[in-house]
């Protein structure tokens, strides 16, 4: 199917945002959506902590151990496949609702399994919930939030993830300190999960259904009706009049056949891939799986990598803020480029004084302590919010689901390959070669966003489909 000239030639003029009721109905809103966000980042970090104690009880090996981690993460790209394409057929809010209840089944299933094959089965079920959140609700923020703010708002959901993160890093430390001589340690652990699936549920129950999602289905006057609550009036019409002319000019469902026959889709389905892996491909989740395992081969005792574990996490969470502070003030171009020169210059670093500073020395482990929390900063500054807002943003609103789930099945993919190679990785490297080896994928990563990623930051997600329909988005823009 070939694209057709579209509609939206220009940025479409829209009355300027104002102060009101609305602007705290869209925070509710905003809030409820990243309970996934942070059921994401709970799940994806706990492991950390639970892995050992885990092991310990159930007589898993180096194998199985890597089994347990990665089948989440596998099941993740699944979920996010699925999860995007059924978004596009049945409405980010109805799947949101139906991943609260697969967070909390997988939960229930992980806490009570008596051994290796059932606890793969909870990982896989809290896997294709975590895959289908990262795809649904990046994409429900940005389609109910106003351009001019649209980074700030879709990027709440990446502070949730690493706020999860952080949850665990933080329950796991407590936990394990207070009760780390009982058996189960790690069912307590994982069973904090079901609180905010509980939460997320319940919330988006009283939320409302994306407005774009709705005018593409002809479905105007509940469109109308959503975009008045959580914009002023004048505005709300206008912005469904953009929506509305992108709707009339293109319905139904786009399918991957008809993403590849057209040149301009095709690019931008293989930039939002490799922005995905590129990000996955730092190490990140090596250090949010593994980081307790990598403190300890650094020089740190088992249960003082444990609680240094937790800074890691705080770093993320504050590196989170500046993001969301810096989201609307600088480009995406700009953001992802220094954050991957900060990330390849930690991993540098990480492996130089891996290499220097000989097992034993009494300044290894906190040196490389100190460089891994730089570099989790600088992931969280300037990289992991600005990807998944540039993913929610990047595609155009046919393809919306079908393309952030294919982006973000490569992502997990990649995740999922080097949480089941970390270990035999770090065992056959060490960190030397392990960071060594980081850096130099980091180096590949800048070449890429340098000369393919094309600008998103300032523009209505109708503009921006406008302008990948003919191709200019990939031109060079002037300010």
């Amino acid at each position: 199917m070939a694209v057709a000239p579209h509609p939206i030639a220009v940025e479409p003029a829209l009355p300027p945002l104002t102060p009101g009721p609305h602007g705290r109905r869209l925070g509710v809103i905003s809030i409820v959506a990243c309970f996934g966000g942070l059921l994401f980042g709970y799940d994806t970090g706990v492991i950390n902590g639970a892995l050992r104690p885990m092991s310990a009880e159930l007589g898993l090996e180096a194998l199985t151990e890597g089994i347990v981690t990665s089948s989440l993460v596998f099941a993740a790209a699944v979920g996010a496949l699925v999860g995007g394409r059924c978004s596009d057929r049945f409405g980010r809010r109805t799947v949101l609702l139906a991943l609260a209840l697969l967070f909390f089944v997988g939960t229930v299933v992980l806490v009570a399994a008596p051994g290796f094959a059932l606890l793969v089965v909870g990982r896989v079920l809290l896997g294709l919930a975590v895959g289908g959140a990262s795809t649904v609700v990046p994409v429900y923020l940005a389609e109910l939030a106003p351009f001019e703010i649209r980074g700030s708002i879709s990027g709440r959901n990446e502070l949730a993830i690493v706020s999860g993160q952080l949850a665990a890093f933080v329950v796991n430390a407590v936990i394990g300190s207070t009760l780390g001589h009982l058996d189960g340690v790690w069912r307590v652990m994982f069973a904090v999960c079901a609180l905010p699936a509980i939460a997320l549920f319940a919330g988006m129950l009283r939320m409302p259904e994306s407005p774009r999602w709705l005018a593409a289905r002809g479905r105007h006057d509940e469109a109308l009706a959503v975009l008045r609550s959580v914009r002023a009036p004048a505005r709300a019409e206008a912005e469904l009049a953009a929506v509305d002319r992108v709707a009339a000019h293109e319905t139904g469902r786009m399918s991957l056949a008809a993403v590849l026959r057209s040149r301009w889709l095709r690019r931008i389905l293989l930039v939002g891939i490799g922005v995905g892996v590129a990000q996955q491909l730092t190490g990140i989740n090596s250090i949010m799986y593994y980081g307790q395992t990598v403190l300890v081969e650094s020089g740190f005792s088992e249960s003082a990598a444990l609680i240094a574990n937790v800074a890691p996490g705080v770093i993320a969470v504050l590196g989170g803020f500046v993001a969301l502070w810096m989201m609307d003030r600088l480009d995406r171009r700009t953001t992802l480029l220094i954050g991957f020169s900060l990330t390849t210059a930690c991993h540098l670093l990480i492996g130089a004084a891996s290499m220097l500073l000989e097992p034993g020395d009494s300044a290894r482990p906190f040196v490389i302590l100190a460089l891994v929390v730089a570099f989790v900063g600088s992931m969280q500054t300037f990289l992991n919010v600005a990807v998944w807002v540039y993913l929610s943003e990047i595609f155009p609103l046919r393809m919306r689901g079908l393309g952030i789930g294919i982006a973000v099945f490569a992502h997990w993919l990649a995740n999922g390959a080097l949480a089941l190679s970390f270990p035999s990785l770090l065992g056959g490297l060490g960190i030397t070669g392990t960071f060594f080896l980081f850096a130099g994928v980091g180096a590949l990563a800048l070449a890429f966003i340098a000369t393919q990623v094309p600008e998103t930051r300032g523009r209505s997600l109708e503009a921006l489909e406008a302008d990948i329909a003919s191709g200019r988005v990939f031109e060079p823009r002037r300010r």
